[in-house]
């Protein structure tokens, strides 16, 4: 019998660790599967020989729910990437895999993520390494890999948007002076997080009145000129961007509150989009402004997680260790949409090298002209997705949550 080696890496979900849970759950029932085992802080622990055992810990149904409910990533996570020509490293993750007995490694995270699965694949084909599987999980609040429907975490985030948007809007709504809030939300060049503040609306909130995402190019003067025509409208706004819109050249719109700082994807660390915006506001229109940026909170919001959202990073974390003690090697599991009015899904895999350093962004029909919302196909499409309630443990009245 063989070991089965979890890891996670890259920003954080409130669903990040249910698709450990539904992993685990389906290994300690796995006759193929001795140790469970969890790497600290993803590839990098691995790298440094830094394994836990799991799964006797977790074959407790009270443990279990707990790290289902947790938020964050719970094994730790790492920004770390691979490099193809580094030998030393790839053969030292191998005497790290082969010191633990490790047969079936899946491996959850985003683009970058997906990128370390794909480069491990290859160089165990190259190697001629049969015994140890490698499978992908996806997650990402970002909603952007490809090939699957829609990733873990973007519906707990997509719910805790939407919410948010509601009572910001309800906040401002009772006053009657003129006032416009921008609201701040993470999206690099994928506006999904930002798309889901329209959701705020489906109970009779107005909120959010104008939204702004990277796939259309940002102009000011058209900007403050949909301000105006909304301010003639009603007295307080509410305006979502994302953080990563840019203007027809590429150049971010904040780009001078921006540190200019890169990770080691090369990825910009971005904020104060609605900082920029709103002092652009105050200079030109003159009313009374406030900026919001959501920051870390839309990340990891398990106390409104969307229940949908959980069972689906479960089903995917089951789904790899199933491909894997299967004989499949260098995948990642996807959600399928099934046609048909009502919300189905089917769980697969598809080849890694169709997602690894791939992006989805939102369809430009999904967009509305002006660029200044979004259509109803955008919201029908999110909507399903943040279904359902989930129930956190609480503990001397907020919640518990497990720490490794």
């Amino acid at each position: 019998m063989k070991n089965l080696l979890l890891a996670q890496s890259g920003g954080p979900t409130a669903a990040i660790n249910a698709t450990v849970a539904g992993a685990v759950a389906y290994a300690l029932k796995c006759d193929k599967i001795d140790k469970i085992y969890a790497g600290r802080n993803g590839i990098k622990g691995i790298i440094e020989g830094r394994l836990v055992e799991i799964g006797k810990r977790l074959s407790d149904e009270k443990e279990m729910h707990l790290l289902e409910t947790t938020p964050s990533s719970a094994l730790g996570s790492c920004r770390l990437k691979l490099k193809d020509d580094d030998k030393e490293t790839f053969e030292k993750i191998v005497s790290v895999f082969r010191e633990y007995n490790i047969g079936y490694f899946v491996y959850t995270g985003g683009n970058d993520s997906m990128d370390t699965v794909l480069k491990l694949s290859r160089y165990f084909e190259k190697e001629g390494i049969t015994d140890i599987k490698v499978m992908g999980a996806p997650k990402t609040i970002d909603n952007d890999l490809p090939e699957t429907d829609h990733t873990p975490g973007f519906g707990s985030a997509a719910k805790y948007i939407a919410t948010s948007f509601a009572e910001i809007g309800r906040d401002c709504d009772v006053y009657d002076i003129p006032a416009v809030t921008v609201v701040e939300v993470m999206g690099r060049n994928a506006g999904w997080l930002t798309a889901s503040a329209a959701l705020g609306r489906v109970n009779g909130t107005s909120a959010p009145d104008l939204i702004y995402l990277p796939e259309v190019a940002f102009d000011i003067d058209s900007f403050i000129e949909d301000i105006k025509a909304k301010l003639n409208e009603k007295p307080a706004l509410v305006v979502a961007v994302s953080e990563g819109i840019k203007d027809k050249d590429g150049k971010y719109a904040a780009e001078a509150y921006q540190s200019g700082v890169v990770d080691a994807f090369g990825h910009k660390y971005l904020a104060g989009t609605a900082k920029f915006l709103t002092d652009i506001i105050r200079e030109r229109i003159g009313c009374k402004v406030r900026a919001i940026e959501l920051n870390l909170m839309q990340r990891c919001a398990a106390h409104i997680a969307s229940k949908t959202d959980i069972e689906e990073s479960k089903a995917l974390g089951a789904a790899a260790v199933e491909r894997a003690v299967n004989g499949a090697s260098g995948e990642m599991t996807i959600i399928t949409r099934q046609a048909g009015s009502d919300y189905k899904t089917a769980i697969s895999s598809v080849d890694i090298a169709l997602v690894a350093n791939e992006e989805k962004v939102i369809p430009r029909n999904w967009i509305n002209e002006k660029g200044n919302d979004v259509t109803d196909e955008c919201v029908d499409y999110i909507k399903p997705l943040i279904l359902g309630e989930t129930e956190p443990v609480f503990e001397n009245g907020v919640p518990k949550h497990f720490i490794l």
